[in-house]
C-alpha cells in the first residue's frame, strides 16, 4: 500500500499527528518536499515533539524514515533537530533513516539571501520563514546547488562549492551590497555539521524501489498544504515546492510508482501562517478566542496563526486538487467552547457569489459568507466512537463531508496518540 497524508488547506493541519498515529501501520514514512520551513508537533507516549525535517515516522523505532530527493535540508538544523529527538530517547541511526544522495542542501548563503530579499521588499514582503528555500530551490533549478551526495567526495565538494560562491557574491555583495561570503566558511560549516550524516547518505530510488517490490507500505508524507503548492496554491504566497499528493513517488525519489490512497488532512476550523489572502479570517475577540483555544502559533516559527471558521470553498478545491480519497478532520476538540461554530459557506466578489475557489485579484478582495452551526458545549476529548460524540458534533462531521464532498475516515478529538475516531 503506498499513501500519500497531505495538507488539505494552508498547512498547519495536524499532519504530523496523524503520521504520528498511522506509522504504525507502515514499514516506510517518506518525506518527499520541502525544508525546515514549516513544522509537525507530535504528542505521544514518549513526549512532545517539533518535528521540522526529520519524518514524522521517525518517533516510532520499527519504521524506517526516508528524506527524499525533493527536499532541501539545512544540515545544520537537522544535526540539532536530530539531537533534540535524541536527548529525549529517540533512536536515530542509518537503519532508522536514510537521506536520500540526491536531496538539496540548504547553505548558510541561501538563509541570507533570503532575509535579505525580505527586507528589501518591506511592507510588500511575501512572509517568508526566512530560512532560505526559495533561493535554495531557486538554485536547484539554476543547477548550481550543492546536493547530499557531494558530501560522499569531499576533494569535489571543495571546488564545486569555490564556483557557486563566486556565482553567489555576485547577487550578495554586488546585488544587495552585504559582505562576500567564503568558500572555507561554507565548507567549514558542510563539514561540521553535513558529514555527520555521512553515513545516512544513499540511493533511496533503490530502496524505495524494492521496498515496493516487496510489498513493503510506505507512506508519503507532505509539509504544508494545498493551498501553499507552488503552482495551485495562493501564488505567490506560497512555498517553493509541489505538495500535492501526485508528486509524492517523484519527490521521494521513485517515479514510477503510483500511490494507492491519499488521506487529506484538514482542520475542523481554518488557520493560516504568514502573509497572502485569507478569506475566512475572523479578527478582534473572535479570533483572539480561538487562537488561543487552538494554540495556533507556528512550530516552525512561533508565529500567531491567522485563524477564521470551517473554509468550505478553500477545502473543497484543497479536497479536488489533492485527489484525497478519504479525510482526517483534526482538532474537533478545540470548538467545544463554542455556543455557535463559524462556518464559511461561501465567497462573494463584485456582489456575485463564487463557485468555485478564485485565484488572483479575485481571491484577494473575496470577502465571507459565514453561517453558525449549533455548538456541544462539552468536553469530547474522551469520545472513540462516532456515536459518542454530542449529536451537534455529530451533524458537523457530517456536513464536512457533505460540503468537501470527501468521506471523513479519522476524527482527532485531542492532541495525544489514541484521541481520534475511527470512522470505517
Amino acid at each position: 500500500m503506498l499513501t500519500a497524508i497531505v495538507g488539505i488547506n494552508w498547512g498547519d493541519e495536524g499532519k504530523g499527528r496523524m503520521v504520528d498515529l498511522l506509522s504504525q501501520q507502515y514499514d516506510v514514512v517518506v518525506r518527499y518536499q520541502g525544508g525546515n520551513n514549516a513544522g509537525h508537533t507530535v504528542v505521544n507516549d514518549r513526549g512532545r515533539f517539533i518535528l521540522n525535517l526529520l519524518p514524522s515516522g521517525i518517533l516510532r523505532d520499527e519504521t524506517v524514515n526516508v528524506m527524499g530527493v525533493g527536499m532541501v535540508i539545512d544540515v545544520e538544523h537537522l544535526y540539532n533537530e536530530a539531537q533534540r529527538l535524541r536527548d529525549g530517547g529517540i533512536t536515530i541511526d542509518p537503519d532508522h533513516l536514510k537521506i536520500s544522495d540526491k536531496a538539496t542542501i540548504c547553505m548558510p548563503y541561501h538563509k541570507l539571501l533570503d532575509i535579505l530579499e525580505e527586507e528589501r521588499l518591506a511592507d510588500k514582503k511575501f512572509g517568508s520563514t526566512r530560512r532560505g528555500i526559495a533561493p535554495v530551490y531557486a538554485d536547484k533549478f539554476y543547477k548550481k546547488t550543492i546536493r547530499m551526495g557531494d558530501l560522499l567526495t569531499p576533494e569535489v565538494l571543495e571546488e564545486k562549492l569555490e564556483g557557486i560562491v563566486e556565482w553567489k557574491n555576485l547577487t550578495i555583495a554586488n546585488g544587495y551590497g552585504h559582505e562576500p561570503i567564503k568558500a572555507k566558511d561554507m565548507l567549514d560549516w558542510l563539514m561540521k555539521y553535513g558529514m555527520a550524516f555521512k553515513d545516512y547518505v544513499c540511493d533511496t530510488t533503490e530502496f524505495l524501489g524494492n521496498a515496493a517490490r516487496e510489498g513493503k507500505n510506505i507512506m508519503f508524507e507532505a509539509q504544508l498544504g494545498a493551498l501553499r503548492d507552488i503552482d495551485y496554491g495562493i501564488f505567490p504566497y506560497t512555498s517553493s515546492s509541489s505538495n500535492i499528493s501526485a508528486y509524492a513517488p517523484i519527490g521521494a525519489g521513485v517515479p514510477g510508482l503510483k500511490v494507492d490512497k491519499t488521506i487529506g488532512i484538514i482542520k475542523a476550523y481554518s488557520s493560516c501562517v504568514g502573509e497572502g489572502p485569507f478569506t475566512c479570517e475572523l479578527f478582534g475577540e473572535d479570533g483572539d478566542k480561538l487562537r488561543e483555544a487552538g494554540n495556533e502559533y507556528g512550530a516552525a516559527t512561533g508565529r500567531p496563526r491567522r485563524v477564521g471558521g470551517f473554509d468550505v470553498i478553500a477545502s473543497k478545491y484543497g479536497v479536488e486538487t489533492q485527489g484525497a480519497t478519504s479525510l482526517a478532520l483534526t482538532k474537533l476538540d478545540v470548538l467545544s467552547y463554542l455556543d455557535k461554530i463559524p462556518v464559511c459557506v461561501g465567497y462573494e466578489y463584485n456582489g456575485e457569489s463564487l463557485p468555485r475557489f478564485p485565484m488572483g485579484r479575485a481571491l484577494k478582495e473575496a470577502t465571507p459568507v459565514y453561517e453558525y452551526f449549533d455548538g456541544w458545549n462539552c468536553d469530547i476529548s474522551s469520545c472513540r466512537r462516532f456515536e459518542d460524540l454530542p449529536e451537534n458534533a455529530q451533524k458537523y462531521v457530517k456536513y464536512i463531508e457533505n460540503a468537501v464532498g470527501c468521506p471523513v475516515e479519522y476524527v482527532s478529538v485531542g492532541a495525544e496518540r489514541d484521541a481520534y475516531i475511527k470512522m470505517f
